[in-house]
């Protein structure tokens, strides 16, 4: 079995790793998508990458803005919205945690509340709170929220709901991030029925008839079964990757999660970052750990985070 340590690890460079993964089939359907065999951070040749200048290895928006706010949370010892505002912004002007420093995905939703914090608007009112303002932009990056956060679940939930807020006002949005991390947290625990776990666990914080039960039975619905098209659409994309992990071990889950097509670097990361946690860091391909770039970026920010497990 993976020691903590193992599962932190996994859970941070899973993620990352499935991001990178992802990032030159995005946009593609399904039916255009190479073979799973041949799906690799250089795709085979012949097809037609997304973002072409990107070169094979790089995460995107996704795990950028994961690490904005893990060094947030290193750095000010609790989740501090505002700094974290700033880190966006940092993002998106100067490319702060991007690979090589260049942005090259940044999301409707996202930019629209990154512009509103430019212009004044604190982080925790910035993000679009409308119906249709229900983009994965807040689910991506909320995992090292999880594998950092030491206090109750309710404490957990709601600064996963907090840090959704400077991009992803909705009730919706706060909710998928909310129920992610205790996904991660009974894994990080090694429940056996993890998800199932983490369903209850919500219930019990959000009773029946609150706003957040409305949510979440009717709109959510954790009780169908796993099943998803790759879109980014939040809820779909966390059953896309719930989905995903069904389909066995680290590198089996981020080729499943690439292969739903569309939005294929966010579902391979949400999926990546739960199957690394599940599996532990050397689960991970080691072709894929090498092959990473911007390591130098990850691996001060991981001594700390592992750090204060194991202390």
């Amino acid at each position: 079995m993976p020691t903590i340590a193992e599962r932190i690890e996994g859970g941070l460079l899973g993620l990352l790793i499935g991001d990178a993964l992802g990032v030159p089939y995005e946009f593609h359907p399904p039916q255009a998508l190479p073979p799973l065999e041949e799906i690799e951070f250089k795709p085979p040749a012949g097809f037609r990458r997304s973002h072409g200048q990107v070169l094979p290895g790089t995460w995107s928006d996704d795990g950028a803005q994961a690490l904005a706010l893990l060094a947030s949370l290193l750095e000010q010892g609790e989740l501090d919205i505002q700094d974290f505002g700033r880190r966006l912004v940092a993002w998106y002007e100067q490319g702060y945690m991007a690979v090589d420093g260049i942005v090259f995905d940044v999301g409707i939703q996202t930019s629209r509340a990154i512009r509103a914090m430019m212009a004044g608007t604190p982080a925790a009112k910035a993000g679009p709170a409308e119906e249709a303002a229900n983009g994965n932009g807040s689910l991506m990056r909320v995992l090292p929220l999880a594998l950092w956060h030491r206090g109750s679940d309710r404490e957990l939930v709601e600064a996963a709901r907090r840090q959704s807020l400077p991009t992803h006002g909705h009730l919706r949005a706060q909710l998928c991030c909310a129920l992610y991390c205790l996904w991660a947290r009974r894994l990080l625990e090694e429940a056996p029925d993890p998800w199932p776990a983490a369903v209850r666990a919500l219930r019990d914080i959000y009773g029946p008839g609150s706003a957040e039960d409305e949510e979440l039975e009717r709109h959510i619905r954790p009780d169908d079964p796993p099943q998803g098209s790759g879109s980014g659409y939040v809820v779909d994309c966390l059953y896309s990757a719930w989905w995903a992990v069904q389909a066995g071990g680290y590198e089996q889950v981020v080729k499943a999660a690439v292969a739903l097509g569309h939005d294929t670097d966010t579902t391979a990361c949400v999926a990546g970052g739960i199957a690394g946690i599940r599996d532990g860091v050397k689960a991970i391909p080691l072709r894929w750990r090498e092959q990473l770039r911007g390591k130098e970026l990850v691996e001060p920010l991981l001594q700390q985070l592992v750090r204060q497990w194991t202390v």
